[in-house]
């Protein structure tokens, strides 16, 4: 049974296209869903229907949308997953690069939630039905180390710790260039990108404070290796602060970088995956009061690449 559905456009979203603007108030239903809903004018602005995906919206305009109604459940699922560190109030996970953390628009299975589902008996609701025991996130292209919290008590403490900036998180990433400064700290504001709104930029719409540390870990002919640690957890902050000094993230094509590279050996691809894994974390354990420490190695694909570069660069 079909059903409308009615949105407002808040003043954030003035100039955001239909499609864009419906997909995130409608995460059951992916992008590409809600285009069809469009040329079968099942979507409305304004009291008309949308004329294309790509129509921009007004502030304070009305969208309808009749379809039916798509519920959204996070499911046990038998994924494999790479346990760290357990007790009975936490559970530190190291995510493969292109696994999504939680279910959403367009994913239903695969998900990090989906495989702790399925190992651990129980997890916290504070993050509602789609994210029991998510406190915090990696892209779907970065890999490395998760905490996840057993039950509310642990994760409304660890969730308070990484506001106050307790928590620390150090990430190991390759870049474009050669970074002069053996280390140092980016601060530059981010926001969301007014054009393209899958990325964000330094300023952007609604900026908040964001900086970054970092430390040069190696320096090769054409590209450096870091290693940086969020002060802020604002959206692909690493990757917006890299792309934005100029150095993007080695296969971070969203910000910039070059799918191909020029080596002795010849041109060749560079990564699938963005060259980035959370390699460390440190945190307090929320009922212990102990310090816990964790740290992943490099994945294969990403110790393969710097074993390419080694000595190959022109």
């Amino acid at each position: 049974m079909s059903e409308t559905q009615e949105f407002l456009v808040p003043a954030e979203a003035q100039g955001e296209r239909v499609d864009v603007f419906l997909t995130r108030q409608m995460p059951e239903w992916s992008r590409s869903q809600i285009q069809r809903l469009i040329r079968s004018e099942l979507v409305w602005v304004g009291g008309r229907p949308a004329a294309k995906a790509g129509e921009t919206l007004e502030s304070g305009a009305r969208v309808s949308v009749q379809a039916e109604r798509q519920e959204l459940h996070a499911m046990p699922e038998a994924v494999p997953l790479a346990i760290v560190y357990e007790d009975a109030d936490i559970v530190v996970v190291d995510k493969p690069a292109g696994m999504v953390v939680h279910v959403g628009a367009g994913v239903k299975s695969g998900t990090l939630v989906n495989a702790l589902l399925h190992h651990i008996q129980r997890l916290s609701s504070v993050g509602g039905d789609l994210r029991p025991g998510i406190v915090h996130r990696l892209d779907r292209m970065t890999s490395g180390l998760v905490v996840v919290a057993k039950n509310d008590f642990t994760h409304r403490q660890l969730a308070a710790d990484f506001k106050a900036r307790v928590v620390h998180k150090t990430y190991t990433l390759l870049v474009h260039g050669r970074v002069a400064e053996q280390s140092g700290e980016i601060r530059w504001p981010v926001g969301r990108d007014p054009v393209r709104r899958v990325r964000m930029k330094v300023g952007g719409l609604r900026a908040r404070e964001a900086a970054t540390r970092f430390r040069v870990v190696r320096r090769f002919a054409r590209f450096t290796l870091l290693e940086a640690e969020p002060l802020t957890g604002r959206t692909h902050q690493l990757r917006v602060h890299f792309a934005a000094l100029g150095h993007p993230i080695v296969g971070d094509t969203l910000y910039g970088a070059p799918r191909r590279v020029h080596l002795k050996v010849g041109e060749v691809e560079t990564l699938k995956r963005n060259f980035l894994h959370a390699s460390a974390l440190e945190f307090r354990h929320p009922r212990r009061h102990e310090v816990i420490r964790s740290s992943s190695a490099l994945p294969a694909e990403l110790k393969d690449f710097l074993a390419l570069i080694e000595g190959s660069e022109v």
